[in-house]
């Protein structure tokens, strides 16, 4: 590291201009300890795998390339990557010897030359670009590496970060640190910052001497310390760090998120009168002056706009919601749900692959699949689109204007004209011409006395049925 004096310099005259920065993510790990199946890195927080999340990091951090490191017999996560981010490489770590083998498993995208390196771990999906960006900026100013550190309540179980002044001159893992080294509070979070050039040499300085005969990448910082290159420490708040191992963490980073992601909802204009019962997906956008009530879950891919109010025991996912709408309470918008300016939704009304135009109202007990309804159009209660025949879907066309009366089936493909009435209780299978009433349903027949006829017989069975038999 003593030749990259230059190296430095290059940095610091780089503080102001645009950096090339390869984001190396570690995501080997198993889901043994998460009793599960699954690789542990796919599993969700937020309804996004942990590794999408810090994909995302890296490429707010400015990551300019990204490669994956996984393990062998790992097709869901290289499949995972390949849709996350398609310009990203995966690399096999054929053998699980330690981080600093996993990083060489990249050495070809390391060829690549980028100014500076990022190496991430794919099970802390609370890590954001913001500090990502941090650590390049240590990189800029001088730094030949920048580690990521946190204060736990308590160290035990981490690696400490042994520091000389400002310079950090060791990570020294829980196995191998001396009593007074475990004493130190100021932890090792796992993500580091390496100046891209001389980057392999330095890897290749590593060697396997600690208690479990693994190459740990945390050997950098001794080594380029030794060589004279300056290491440093960027903190970030324990929260943003937590990893997982286990179902429970994987619950408690879920927990964090929900709370960060409510307290930016609140800051951003939202109002929420339980915040608390309220479930964010990683992507859902809200806009100013939205009201949420208690219990609503929100899914991936929903996009609330303005002066929205949105009741009660409600679950959305997939779904738009245009300004002024109010929706629920216990209303359920499916994907492809695109709720108007100004719409209803009710209680008890479901939504999938729908558009309601401006002042659309479907008040109660509705389903609304597969379907157009126009502006100012009425859906009455206990109404559905039919919008399966058992093989294929089919599209309901409801025009402006129209009102469609209670407990009323249209049989898709079927479309109802601007300002036509449909019946209450009428199953519609034809097109309905505009401004028409249609009605389908049998008529009304009315047949005097017999229901007192019909009492009264019934009536005389029953008592003859209770007389006890002689014998």
């Amino acid at each position: 590291m003593a030749k990259q004096s230059g190296a430095k310099q290059s940095g610091a005259k780089q503080s102001g201009a645009k950096r090339s920065c390869l984001a190396i993510i570690l995501a080997a790990g198993e889901g043994t300890r998460m009793k599960s199946s699954m690789p542990k890195v796919l599993h969700r927080v937020a309804g996004l795998p942990m590794l999408g999340h810090v994909l995302n990091a890296a490429k707010a951090g400015g990551a300019t390339a990204t490669a994956v490191v996984i393990g062998p017999n790992a097709e869901a996560v290289a499949g995972f990557v390949g849709k996350a981010a398609p310009g990203a490489n995966a690399f096999v770590q054929t053998e699980r010897l330690g981080t600093g083998h996993a990083v060489l498993a990249a050495k070809k995208a390391l060829m690549a030359g980028d100014d500076d390196v990022l190496v991430l771990f794919g099970d802390t999906p609370l890590v954001t670009g913001a500090t990502l960006k941090k650590l390049r900026g240590a990189l800029a100013r001088g730094a030949d590496i920048a580690v990521l550190g946190f204060r736990p309540p308590s160290p035990t179980g981490y690696g400490r970060l042994v520091m000389q002044g400002r310079q950090l001159v060791a990570i020294r893992e829980e196995k191998d640190a001396s009593a007074d080294e475990k004493a130190i509070g100021l932890c090792n979070a796992g993500a580091m910052a390496f100046q891209g050039k001389g980057l392999t040499k330095l890897l290749a300085k590593i060697g396997n001497t600690n208690a479990k005969g693994e190459y740990y990448m945390t050997d950098a910082v001794e080594i380029a310390g030794a060589a004279g290159g300056k290491v440093v420490v960027v903190e970030a708040d324990a929260d943003e760090v937590a990893g997982v191992n286990s179902r429970a963490q994987l619950a408690e980073v879920e927990a964090l998120f929900q709370k960060r992601a409510r307290a930016e909802a609140l800051a951003g204009g939202v109002t929420m009168t339980a915040p608390d019962t309220v479930w964010f997906s990683h992507d859902t956008k809200l806009g100013r002056d939205v009201t949420i009530e208690p219990n609503v879950f929100f899914g991936p891919g929903v996009t609330v706009a303005d002066n929205v109010e949105i009741r009660a025991n409600c679950h959305f996912e997939g779904a738009t919601i245009a300004s002024g709408a109010i929706v629920g309470p216990f209303a359920r918008l499916r994907p492809g749900a695109d709720i108007g300016p100004d719409v209803h939704i009710g209680d008890f009304v479901e939504v999938k692959a729908a558009r309601l135009d401006k002042g659309a109202k479907a008040n109660h007990l509705a389903y609304i699949g597969d379907a157009h309804v126009g502006a100012g159009t009425n859906i009455g209660a206990g109404t559905i689109t039919a919008n399966y025949d058992g093989f294929f879907k089919h599209r309901t066309e409801i025009g402006d204007n129209v009102s469609i009366g209670s407990n009323a089936v249209l049989v898709a493909p079927v479309k109802i004209g601007d300002g036509a009435s449909v019946a209450a209780g009428s199953t519609i299978s034809r097109d309905v011409s505009p401004d028409a009433l249609a009605l389908a349903r049998g008529q009304q027949v009315e047949k005097p006395q017999w229901a007192r006829r019909f009492r009264e017989k019934k009536s005389a069975e029953k008592a003859a049925a209770r007389k006890p038999t002689r014998r």
